[in-house]
């Protein structure tokens, strides 16, 4: 049995992780729920137009928290991959880079909502259209934050799918806490790839549901990684590491250690 024992720097990094995950979470909520949903109004352009004209700083405030979102988002992956990398060097690379395109498509999403700023604004050039058509065009940039988080989705759920596998295997956290990732993670994958292509999915499994399971698991993980840390593979390591010790050199150099 391969045994995965612990660096200080894994140490390290799983506080890094730690709270860079609870700093994402913590500022993607406040950004969607508390500055930009409130500015929305389901089945009305105009309305919506006038409380971005109105709010603007608070729409403005949400682009900051999303590129800091993103931002800690590499933070976490470069963490993860720092912790994982001695269990699956391949692996963790690969799980690193899913989570940036995911982190990567955040930054279209503070684009898309610049630009529907900019169609509302007072610019001469914007004067060749109707206002309700600028509307409807800014409505529309608000609308494709939605195309753009499904689109990233199934590259985070992949992401958590193979860290949770790793976590499984390097016995690092909670053997439970990691199946649970692994399932929740997996779920995540199937009900994006299926919602894009079937968008009616979306009407017997409530789109909360598929990424709910995944993030509770996430959010747990950085909860342990920051107050519990990593904890070794094994201890039979320390102990063979000690009956070596007692040996004579020629002996200590003929010990076949675990890697």
């Amino acid at each position: 049995m391969t045994l995965h024992t612990v660096e200080p720097a894994q140490q390290t990094a799983a506080k890094v992780a730690g709270v860079s995950s609870i700093i994402a979470m913590a500022i993607v909520v406040f950004a969607n729920y508390g500055l930009l949903n409130p500015l929305i109004v389901p089945g009305n352009t105009a309305e919506t137009a006038r409380n971005i004209v109105a709010h603007e700083r608070a729409l403005r405030i949400a682009v900051t928290c999303f590129l800091i979102y993103s931002a800690s988002v590499v933070v976490l992956l470069a963490a993860l991959y720092v912790i994982l990398k001695p269990v699956n060097r391949g692996l963790a690379l690969v799980a690193a880079l899913f989570r940036l395109v995911f982190a990567l498509l955040w930054l279209l999403t503070a684009l898309n909502l610049l630009g529907a700023l900019r169609l509302l604004g007072s610019a001469s050039y914007l004067q060749v259209f109707e206002p309700e058509r600028l509307q409807a065009l800014s409505r529309l940039g608000l609308a494709s934050n939605f195309d753009d988080y499904y689109v990233g989705l199934p590259f985070f759920a992949l992401a958590s799918t193979v860290c949770s596998y790793l976590w499984l295997k390097s016995k690092y956290i909670p053997k439970g806490l990691a199946a649970f990732g692994v399932i929740s993670s997996a779920w995540c994958v199937l009900c994006a790839f299926v919602f894009l292509i079937f968008p009616g999915f979306g009407k017997p499994v409530d789109p909360y549901w598929f990424d709910s399971p995944m993030a509770i698991f996430e959010l747990v993980l950085s909860v342990w990684l920051l107050f519990k840390g990593l904890k070794p593979g094994s201890s039979c390591r320390a102990s063979v590491s000690d009956a070596g010790s007692d040996s004579s050199p020629s002996h200590r150099d003929g010990l076949q250690f675990p890697d």
